[in-house]
């Protein structure tokens, strides 16, 4: 190569020896571990694509002339900006996914960083475009909330890395090493773009899984070497916020006064109570589902959810393990309780409750005061049935009333779902938040 010749982004990365040379100026980087370099070719593991769409809250409380907004199509009525699984389209079907964004952002999970079978986890990030505003032509990044050791170029954070322009695509790379529950959004604009729902959950599977001599299923939260974080069933709880007047404004090319920010709605997964207990859309991010035209199928009976398809619903066993995760990016503290059931913290941000000796600092609880950008792990033990109907019905909810209620007329409709236990029959789990049923 001359140094005439341009340079991608990919050729930057494998340069020889750590050595680039961009306009004729040669910088020599220095090796930090004795492993291959990271390389974003060949095909990804995920492709999302960064767009904007509409999404359904319920009509009340009202909010004029903000929410239910003017401009939604039947039957939705908030206008987001989002991520969409739009992994295995083809280019067409991608390219129609603008303005069919989802709230929350797709669910993923990836496994630990193993060095004895090297494998980097690659997701495709494709700016698909504003259709709602044509007047912007805002760049996208997908940073990963937490995650230790990333290398700058795949941080996400548009002055330190790179972000992807309106029509083009990058794919970052990523060697997860630290088992734990995390959370991923666009960094560009952040607080205009996390808010707008930009935001999702990720986790990473221990090394640790598979071994069932620690615990029967084999499932795990860390490698914990005794157990204890095993699970035989998991849910993400996702928490976000919608301030209507923001979202609103957005829409009608106006500019909302952050520093008079007032979250109207809290949401669990992307929605609200009882729309939290609906069934899931496709949700297996790994196995997307999707109708002829890439678009989203609305989970069966609710057609104002087809945007938000993860269900808050917790189905299991008496007797079984259920791991929680937790994660929030609203801007407010959350203070999420299970009602009648004790949660052992066993993770906060990606890190085992372990001291430095190794001691158990786990500890027991029916609350988690969850700030922004935290996430916790947890687990508890589903209780014997009751009776007398065929499951028993514990409530998981945001203790501030305004925020499990939002509002609403009647007590609940916000950020809130239910455990439901029953004495057997839940079938095993095909992949986190399914039913089992």
């Amino acid at each position: 190569m001359t140094a005439n010749e341009g340079l991608s982004r990919r050729q930057f990365l494998r340069v020889a020896g750590g050595v680039a040379a961009v306009a004729g100026v040669a910088w020599t980087g220095r090796v930090l571990m004795p492993e291959p370099a990271l390389a974003a070719g060949g095909a990804p593991d995920l492709a999302l694509g960064g767009t904007d769409g509409w999404m359904y809250l319920p009509p009340t409380p009202a909010i004029p002339p903000f929410h239910p907004d003017v401009y939604a199509p039947a039957p939705f009525t908030t206008y987001i900006f989002g991520f969409r699984n739009v992994t295995g389209l083809t280019p067409t079907q991608r390219a129609n996914q603008k303005n069919k964004a989802q709230h929350s952002a797709p669910l993923f999970w990836v496994k630990q960083y193993d060095p004895a079978a090297p494998v980097d986890f690659l997701v495709q990030l494709n700016n698909l475009g504003l259709a709602q505003r044509p007047d912007l032509f805002d760049a996208h990044t997908l940073h990963w909330h937490g995650f230790r050791n990333v290398i700058p170029f795949f941080d996400g954070e548009p002055t330190g890395s790179v972000s992807v322009p309106m029509g083009r695509d990058f794919t970052y790379a990523y060697r997860p090493r630290h088992p734990g529950t995390y959370m991923y959004h666009c960094h560009v604009e952040d607080v205009e773009h996390v808010h707008m729902g930009m935001t999702g959950l990720v986790f990473v599977r221990p090394l640790q899984d598979g071994n069932t001599a620690l615990y029967p299923s084999g499932t795990y939260m860390y490698n914990d070497g005794d157990g204890s974080t095993g699970f035989d069933r998991e849910f993400a709880m996702f928490l976000s916020e919608v301030w209507a007047e923001s979202h609103w404004a957005d829409a009608h090319i106006q500019l909302p006064e952050w520093s008079d920010y007032r979250a109207d709605f809290a949401l669990l997964n992307g929605r609200v109570y009882p729309d939290t207990v609906a069934p899931n859309g496709s949700i297996d991010p790994f196995h997307p589902v999707s109708d002829a035209t890439g678009d989203l199928i609305a989970p069966p009976g609710f057609p104002n959810l087809k945007y938000q398809p993860h269900s808050s619903l917790v189905n299991c066993n008496a007797g079984e393990r259920v791991a929680l995760r937790f994660a929030n990016l609203g801007f407010r503290e959350q203070a999420m309780t299970l009602s009648g059931l004790r949660m052992r913290v066993v993770g906060r941000d990606a890190t085992p409750m372990r001291g430095r000796d190794g001691t158990d600092t786990s500890y027991e609880t029916d609350t988690l005061n969850i700030g922004p950008g935290e996430s916790y792990d947890v687990v508890f033990t589903a209780p014997a049935l009751q009776g007398p109907g065929p499951f028993d019905t514990y409530m998981l909810y945001n203790r501030a009333y305004a925020r499990s209620g939002n509002r609403a007329p009647g007590g609940f409709g916000g950020q809130a779902t239910e455990v439901r236990v029953y004495a057997s029959g839940v079938a095993p789990q095909a992949y986190p938040n399914d039913w089992g049923v």
